[in-house]
């Protein structure tokens, strides 16, 4: 099987997807193509280090582009040396559109599969027409996705998104209320900056703002900051220009019980907030492009929401504030009435649980969904 996932995202989710197949498939399932450290746990070699590819923004993008060109022919070779049954390639929608037609070129009988559609429901629907051309078949994890590619002739499956089935079940808030000197009453905000280095560069110095103001009004609030591997030195470098430090969580364990344990959270856009929903913590949504890219995306985004489970229910459950909207001031005043608030936490808690059900449609277990999908795509293939 070869699996291309070269953002941490779609490296989890694919470990994920790899277990799952080995119980169909047996040990024998051997997994070449190019992931991150989750995947190497599951026995890919990766073809070359995919994190200069986990990039955001039309400025960024273009310094990438040659390496892009690069990847996409060196897993070209990779198939025709290995010959797999079948590539599963994972987001990353303008990476792994060229993966694909390089992939086709190589094999033209290979089984191609889209794990998680491009977000055609945000802006640019003809990615859609694009995508049905370049690929056999996508598995989405969106039930709002499926008609955009459908009518395109793209068959297309709802598997789920594996983000819903996060158990915080071993979370301790408790404890880590006692790990880090806070009271059962003591306010904790936890910070999550985003995983690729760009959010954190211009989310940081935004948050440090927020902080500054928020401990100033409230000097009993505790800080704790949420740092993802691929941006971790990057992070810790940051907050040397903090004044008020925050206890910094680098495991998972620790984000877990953060979760569980703060009073809110200020979170970058991604699958963090999905995450705090399902740990029933309040938030305020945060997102910077840069310059360039903003004055692309106001000509083609079709949505008034970033967050996936505002998206679901077409409302603002969670405060979202984005590109001149997201300034220190503005998510200190937001940040501060959920901290004074106990009822509008509640509010806020009790919207995002029923917005996680809409997000479920009916599917309880999304990597083996995905799982049987692949098997049955293969089995179709081969008659």
């Amino acid at each position: 099987m070869m699996i291309v996932a070269v953002e941490p995202s779609a490296d989890a989710l694919g470990a994920g997807l790899v277990r799952a197949l080995r119980v169909r498939l047996g040990e024998s399932l051997r997994v070449v193509g190019v992931g991150g450290p989750k995947l190497a746990a599951e026995g890919l070699v990766s073809a070359f280090d995919p994190s200069a590819l986990a990039v955001v923004g039309a400025f960024n993008a273009l310094f990438a582009y040659p390496q892009v060109l690069r990847g996409a022919r060196r897993l070209g070779g990779l198939v025709r040396a290995q010959q797999p049954d079948a590539a599963i390639l994972i987001d990353a929608w303008g990476f792994n559109l060229r993966v694909a037609r390089a992939l086709r070129a190589a094999d033209s009988r290979l089984p191609l599969i889209k794990y998680v559609a491009p977000q055609v429901w945000a802006t640019r629907p003809g990615r859609a027409r694009t995508l049905a051309r370049a690929v056999d078949h996508l598995l989405t994890i969106h039930s709002f996705d499926a008609g955009y590619f459908e009518r395109e002739g793209l068959a297309t499956t709802f598997v789920g998104n594996p983000v819903l089935d996060r158990d915080f079940s071993s979370a301790d808030p408790d404890g880590f209320r006692d790990l880090i000197g806070a009271g059962p009453e003591t306010p904790i905000l936890l910070l999550l900056p985003g995983s690729r280095l760009g959010e954190v560069e211009r989310l940081m110095p935004i948050f440090q703002a927020a902080v500054d103001r928020l401990k100033s009004e409230r000097p009993d609030l505790h800080l704790v900051i949420g740092v993802a591997d691929s941006v971790a030195d990057r992070v810790v470098s940051r907050l040397r220009e903090w004044r008020h430090q925050p206890v910094v969580l680098r495991s998972e364990s620790g984000r877990l019980d953060a979760m569980r344990a703060a009073t809110a959270a200020l979170a970058c856009s991604g699958t963090v907030t999905t995450e705090l929903a399902l740990a029933g913590c309040p938030m305020v949504v945060a997102y910077r492009l840069d310059p360039i890219t903003h004055l692309i995306a106001k000509c083609l985004i079709r949505t008034p929401y970033i967050t996936l489970f505002n998206v679901a229910v077409g409302a603002f459950v969670a405060p979202e504030r984005v590109q001149y909207g997201c300034n220190g001031p503005q998510l200190a005043a937001d940040i501060g009435r959920l901290l004074d608030r106990p009822d509008l936490r509640i509010r806020q808690v009790e919207a995002q649980v029923a917005a996680l059900s809409v997000m479920r449609g009916g599917i309880f277990n999304p990597i083996e969904a995905a799982a049987d999908a692949v098997i049955g795509i293969m089995r179709r293939q081969r008659v």
